[in-house]
């Protein structure tokens, strides 16, 4: 009976994995048009709106994540491979200065991490990929831009 019972339901619950998993990969694209409003953002209440945003929405990730080491455990998905390039973004911005968005978000910092050693995820970009973000995110003249320069001359 058991057998029959998981024959059954066996592709109704795959269809709702695989559906939760494409409403997850639509969040991370709406992560990364955040992203984009923050880089871009003209001016102090722009980018604090998208700072807002962005922790609002990792702290919903936060939520949903299990015990790692990627969104869905141990099995990498299509998920996976939306939030590589978010957390590529991370790393630019943390030479800025973090700006507390995934501040307090130990699940996240967890799946930052497991994703920025798989080998499929670093090998995603060119070499000199993080340069060429830099060189982007000073040329935008926006208030991030204008943040870094002024952190470029601090230093």
């Amino acid at each position: 009976m058991l057998t029959l019972i998981s024959h059954v339901l066996c592709p109704y619950v795959q269809r709702a994995v695989i559906s939760l998993h494409r409403a997850w990969i639509e969040f991370g694209s709406a992560v990364l048009n955040d992203i984009a409003g923050f880089y871009s953002a003209a001016d102090e209440t722009a980018f604090a709106q998208k700072i807002k945003a962005l922790t609002d929405k990792f702290a919903r990730l936060e939520a949903r994540l299990g015990a790692g080491p990627y969104f869905d455990g141990e099995r990498f998905s299509l998920v996976d491979v939306v939030f590589g390039p978010v957390f590529r973004y991370f790393d630019a911005f943390d030479w800025v200065g973090g700006f507390a968005i995934l501040a307090g978000k130990p699940k996240v910092a967890a799946y930052r991490q497991a994703l920025s050693t798989r080998l499929s995820v670093r090998a995603a970009v060119a070499a000199d990929y993080n340069d060429r973000l830099w060189t982007f995110l000073q040329a935008r003249n926006s208030h991030l831009s204008r943040i870094i320069a002024h952190s470029t001359k601090m230093a």
